[in-house]
């Protein structure tokens, strides 16, 4: 009986040696078909290669692949496709950076494309996924909108025209919101006339924005503040700027939510 079992065991331990080296074997056939295909030094055959871990969405691998032929293909036909995907497969691994870089180097080598526009368009919205919370440096925000205003103007009448717009006014929509909190943060540290120069020009940057009454109001408070703060040799002349600056608000804002808090302020500086 015991040995009936330990012969049952022992059969049990060898299918599993078993199944696990078919297993090992299968792994290993299907790494060396791409290794001999990198290796093989047969461009047409990574091209095609390369093509259908491509369309597989396997683009670690088609990328290893049109990186390998690039060279050997310049001149030829094939040369826009593979360096246009080639271009893709960075995008489609979220490495924007590069995909930026290469779509970009795609439109100036491949001037005359049909995928020129595309490619354009493709390098803008790589700044675009770049572009951080409005807290962070504002870098690659910048140079979205200055990549898809540059596309609008070369493509007028592209059907990418209206997501460019769009996409414009969602990130001009983050820089304003970075420099309203730069100005509120300038006037919570009390320094209120560093306050004022971020938020007139936020007013010269954005002057359509939908925050100008709050925006003018905090500029008012930071020049009163900055009066009462400032020695009494200064007091008279800022006091008098921040009466001036008072006059032009309330008749813009006369029914605002801050007037109230503007009259009193004004009552209070008079006397």
């Amino acid at each position: 009986m015991h040995q009936k079992q330990y012969f049952c065991s022992l059969m049990k331990i060898r299918l599993l040696w078993i199944l696990a080296a078919g297993s090992l074997l299968l792994a290993n056939a299907c790494k060396s078909n791409f290794e001999q295909i990198r290796l093989s030094g047969d461009p047409k055959k990574i091209y095609e290669s390369a093509n259908t871990y491509y369309n597989k969405g396997d683009y670690q691998r088609a990328q290893t692949l049109y990186e390998l032929i690039i060279g050997a293909f310049r001149g030829q036909p094939e040369a826009e496709e593979i360096y246009f995907k080639y271009a893709d497969t960075y995008f489609q691994l979220e490495q924007y950076i590069l995909a930026s870089y290469y779509f970009k180097n795609f439109s100036n080598t491949f001037s005359l494309s049909e995928k020129r526009e595309k490619a354009d368009f493709m390098s803008a919205f790589c700044n675009f996924k770049l572009s951080p919370t409005f807290r962070l440096d504002q870098t690659y925000t910048k140079q979205a909108i200055d990549g898809f205003q540059l596309f609008v103007n070369t493509y007028p009448n592209s059907e990418r025209v209206v997501q460019c717009n769009q996409l414009i006014i969602e990130l001009r929509s983050k820089l304003e919101r970075k420099a309203f909190e730069q100005g509120k943060l300038y006037y919570n540290l009390r320094q209120y006339q560093a306050a004022m120069h971020s938020l007139d020009n936020l007013l010269k940057d954005f002057p359509d924005t939908d925050n100008s009454e709050e925006i003018r109001f905090l500029i008012l408070r930071s020049a009163y503040k900055l009066a009462e703060n400032s020695i009494i040799t200064k007091q008279t002349e800022r006091n008098a700027e921040a009466m001036g600056k008072t006059k032009r608000y309330t008749p813009r804002y006369s029914e605002g939510n801050k007037r109230k808090e503007t009259a009193k302020q004004r009552q209070t500086t008079l006397t």
